[in-house]
């Protein structure tokens, strides 16, 4: 556990980062129908089951300013899609910091982005701790501010850091939580799905149809560096683990 000023250091050293931090965050959500599909996406029947709910920190529990929100909630439908983000933060930081990272991510979403609130759906930290993000229910299919023009029917899950480096086997397993858990039974997370842009402002304009991963990182929509390439390097791996997760899950029942 780190001391009082050594904390105080290593705030002192994020703070001016600030402007740094979401340089690679998602647009705004600009999303008003959840995209639709024109091809059905393949499917492999040994992980079709849904797998249980993994352990989320509530927005109550890490301190979550709900006066921030001034604007209704839009649901969508189950994910069929799941984008994988960063957060760009120093990779340094403590896990029981988190927290705190969290509320100036809010607050910077909001006051500097525009957004109604976090613009991904959860955030998962390092040590693999799952964080409820975008605010509506966790456990319902909440439209997110993540991935522009695929907000609809799909999730954000960031990854608290840069991952210029190692990626820690905690957060490879926390994403692939979310990914079993979230996506719609039926989906396989080693798949691909075919999903049509709701806007212009990614790689594939309004309207036209794109086949994507079912696990994917945010570049492969976005013009962007995110999630970074260590962390986009271990997609693969992501989508194996969600698959087991929910193949065991098939099993128990």
């Amino acid at each position: 556990m780190w001391s009082w000023s050594r904390r105080a250091l290593v705030w002192a050293a994020v703070i001016p980062l600030a402007l740094l931090v979401t340089w690679d965050a998602p647009r705004p959500v600009g999303d008003t129908e959840p995209s639709r599909p024109r091809a059905a996406e393949r499917v492999l029947p040994a992980v079709q089951q849904q797998a249980p709910a993994p352990a989320v920190i509530t927005r109550h529990n890490w301190g979550a300013d709900e006066e921030l929100r001034t604007e209704a909630v839009t649901y969508t439908g189950a994910a069929r899609a799941v984008f994988v983000h960063h957060t760009n933060h120093p990779d340094d930081y403590d896990c029981d910091d988190a927290p705190e990272m969290l509320k100036s991510m809010q607050a910077d979403h909001v006051t500097r982005m525009g957004w109604d609130d976090v613009g991904y759906n959860f955030v998962v930290d390092k040590c693999g701790t799952i964080y409820e993000g975008r605010g509506g229910g966790y456990q319902r299919y909440v439209m997110g501010a993540h991935t522009t023009g695929f907000n609809g029917d799909s999730v954000g899950v960031a990854a608290l850091g840069d991952f210029v480096g190692t990626v820690p086997d905690a957060l490879i397993t926390g994403i692939a939580q979310v990914a079993a858990w979230k996506l719609r039974p039926g989906s396989d997370p080693r798949g691909h799905v075919r999903m049509v842009s709701t806007n212009d402002a990614s790689r594939v304009p309004e309207g036209e149809e794109a086949d994507l991963a079912v696990v994917s990182g945010h570049r492969d929509i976005v013009e962007t560096h995110c999630p970074g390439d260590a962390l986009y390097a271990e997609l693969p791996r992501i989508r194996e683990e969600a698959a087991g997760l929910r193949v065991a899950s098939a099993r128990r029942r």
